[in-house]
C-alpha cells in the first residue's frame, strides 16, 4: 500500500511563501507515477493545482497558480515539493498530494493514492 505523507503547511501573510513536501513510501511505484497537488477550500470542491511525472517531462499548472507555484521532485528522496510564492488569501485551503500510475491527470477521481492533507492559511 502506497503511503503519501505531506508536510509544510501553515499560516503565512499575503505575498509570502511556503513549501509543501510529499514523501512517497515506495520507490518502485514512484518511478511509474504521476504526482499531483490538489486543494480544497471550505465549501468548495477539490481542485487541481499542479502535476508532474516522476520520470521527467513538463509540469502542468492550474491557471490560478501559474507563475506563482512550482512543482519539483527529488527522486533520491521519493519526495515531491510544491513551492508557493506570492500567496494570496484565495490560496487558503487544505492541500493534498496525490499519486496515480501512468500519465498525468487533472481530476481527483483519476488518482488512486492520497495524503492526509496539510492546511495552508493565507492572511490578508
Amino acid at each position: 500500500q502506497v503511503q503519501l505523507v505531506e508536510s509544510g503547511g501553515g499560516l503565512v501573510q499575503a505575498g509570502g511563501s511556503l513549501r509543501l513536501s510529499c514523501a512517497a513510501s515506495e520507490r518502485t511505484f514512484s518511478n511509474r507515477a504521476s504526482m499531483g497537488w490538489f486543494r480544497q477550500a471550505p465549501g468548495k470542491e477539490r481542485e487541481f493545482v499542479t502535476v508532474i511525472r516522476w520520470s521527467g517531462g513538463s509540469a502542468y499548472y492550474a491557471d490560478s497558480v501559474k507563475g506563482r507555484f512550482t512543482i519539483s521532485r527529488d527522486n533520491a528522496k521519493n519526495t515531491v515539493y510544491l513551492q508557493m510564492n506570492s500567496l494570496k488569501a484565495e490560496d487558503t485551503a487544505v492541500y493534498y498530494c496525490a499519486a496515480r500510475l501512468g500519465a498525468v491527470a487533472y481530476t481527483p477521481v483519476a488518482y488512486d493514492y492520497w495524503g492526509q492533507g496539510t492546511q495552508v492559511t493565507v492572511s490578508s
